[in-house]
């Protein structure tokens, strides 16, 4: 009797595991549409941008869009399984970024705008990512 549960309790955990990192590693992938939108330096009009993360992913690796900072700010390169902290966290007014970088929006332009304009020129244009309505 003492073999049977205490091998059902096994069982169980190791389901129960399973589970749950099948849960983690979805998590992990984040949502598949993202409105990008500063809520710290808001512009007077804005223009939120609509991202299509999942997308995105089926291309590039996590690496090739996130960073994180170490302790003095300097940029550190992505580290599979890291938080990822929204952009305008550290890009934005009061961080002191250099100018090109100051807000999220300009983050997000270097960033997006660069790689799409390489990809093509028609991916470059501003309805691309913010679509009139």
């Amino acid at each position: 009797m003492k073999k049977v549960t205490l091998i059902a309790a096994a069982t169980a955990l190791v389901l129960g595991l399973c589970f749950t990192g099948a849960s983690f590693a979805n998590d992990a992938k984040g949502p598949a549409d993202i409105t990008l939108e500063s809520t710290i330096d808001k512009a007077k009009k804005a223009k939120p941008a609509v991202f299509p993360h999942a997308k995105h992913q089926e291309k590039l690796a996590c690496g090739d869009c996130h960073h994180s900072k170490d302790a003095d700010g300097k940029q550190v390169a992505y580290v599979e399984g890291q938080k990822i902290e929204k952009c305008e966290s550290c890009h934005n007014k009061a961080a002191g970024m250099s100018d090109k970088l100051t807000t999220f929006k300009d983050a997000a332009h270097a960033n997006c705008k660069e790689c799409h304009k390489k990809e093509s020129k028609d991916l470059a244009k501003c309805t691309v990512c913010h679509p009139k309505k």
